[in-house]
């Protein structure tokens, strides 16, 4: 099995260095290959996502990958910036379906904001819909305002869009990793304001007739922010739309203790996907060896379940990680007094430790 092993800006490589390290450890025989992206793909070849790049990305059989993005390429034009590498991978790659899981480990319980019986025993799926929306709608640019109440002034606009087989892809998937769990899924929207999202709900009800073992609830992307604070163990699976699906998916990370822990999965109409930890680059950290690498090692787990066929070797990986948090091993951001505080290297050795 072929990974392309993309590791991207800032703290990319360092925590993309601990996930390779713990998949070498487990003594498959993965064919790995790197190539520079983002800012790196900028410097190296005059592009955020080189021509080679994305030819190795649609050669291999999965894609992990680190973060991008700094301050210093702000300047640049939009189509030279690192963060349009990890949109023309998902465009390319077709990858429309992220799923993105907010696991609460017991031992992370008091690093939460949230209180310990509002969020104990958190484990939440969200899936978004990756390649469409307001993302990626056509029209899209500055112009000077056609009509309205500015009419005549410089304007920015983007087209908010879902094509009914976008819609119905998604839901599909997000119907079918409900069946999976609790049989519960929540489809979140804004049908009340946007024409956009009444469609994307009309969608959602319609596919549901092909689920009726799994209960389908809808609800307004506000509310749906406000209850992931006031009571998120009552969600299972949410499903929404590209925008939201960003919002409410970091906002999930923080009720886990740190978005230092929040994997995800963006996967094609086959299972082939890109594997990368929910939060950024993070320039102001970079180099320190502090960040903390067990999302972009649980992003690699998830990477051996739903893309190489490896879920033993997912597994291993898993418990290794809940083994290293007994033990009371704590990056600075999960970091609570009681407990050890190491660095970006030693988390990574003790996850390979543990799976020894």
């Amino acid at each position: 099995m072929k990974i392309a092993i993309l590791p991207g800006d800032g703290i990319g490589p360092e925590i993309i260095e601990q996930a390779v390290k713990v998949l070498s450890a487990l003594g498959e025989s993965f064919e790995m290959e790197t190539a520079p992206v983002g800012g790196a793909g900028y410097e190296a070849h005059g592009h955020p996502l080189p021509e080679g790049t994305l030819k190795l990305a649609k050669e291999a059989d999965a894609v992990l990958f680190g973060a991008v993005g700094d301050w210093k390429y702000d300047t640049l034009e939009r189509a030279l910036r690192p963060e349009q590498a990890i949109l023309g991978l998902r465009k390319n790659l077709n990858l429309f379906a992220n799923l993105r899981p907010a696991i609460l480990y017991p031992e992370l319980a008091g690093a939460s904001t949230l209180k310990p019986e509002v969020v104990s025993g958190l484990d939440i799926l969200i899936i978004r819909e990756l390649t469409g929306d307001i993302y990626f709608g056509q029209p899209r640019g500055v112009r000077t305002a056609p009509d309205g109440a500015f009419k005549g002034e410089r304007e920015g606009f983007d087209t908010m869009r879902y094509a009914e087989s976008e819609i119905r892809r998604i839901a599909h998937v997000a119907f079918q990793a409900a069946r999976k769990r609790g049989k519960r899924l929540t489809s979140v929207d804004k049908a009340n304001v946007l024409e956009t999202f009444q469609f994307w709900k009309d969608i959602v009800t319609d596919v549901h007739k092909e689920y009726q073992d799994v209960a389908l609830d809808h609800m307004y992307v506000d509310n749906a922010a406000m209850q992931l604070v006031r009571a998120p163990k009552k969600f299972d699976v949410i499903v929404t739309g590209n925008m939201f699906g960003d919002i409410l998916s970091d906002a999930a990370a923080m009720l886990t203790g740190s978005i230092g822990m929040l994997p995800s999965a963006s996967l094609d109409a086959k299972n082939k996907g890109l594997y990368e930890p929910s939060h950024g680059s993070a320039p102001d950290i970079a180099g320190k060896g502090v960040a903390n690498p067990l999302a972009t090692i649980l992003s690699a787990a998830m990477m051996l379940r739903y893309s190489l066929n490896r879920a033993e070797q997912a597994d291993r990986i898993e418990n290794a990680v809940k083994k290293v948090l007994v033990q009371g091993l704590r990056t600075p951001d999960i970091y609570e007094e009681g407990t050890r505080k190491v660095g970006t290297v030693e988390m990574g050795d003790a996850v390979v430790q543990a799976l020894q």
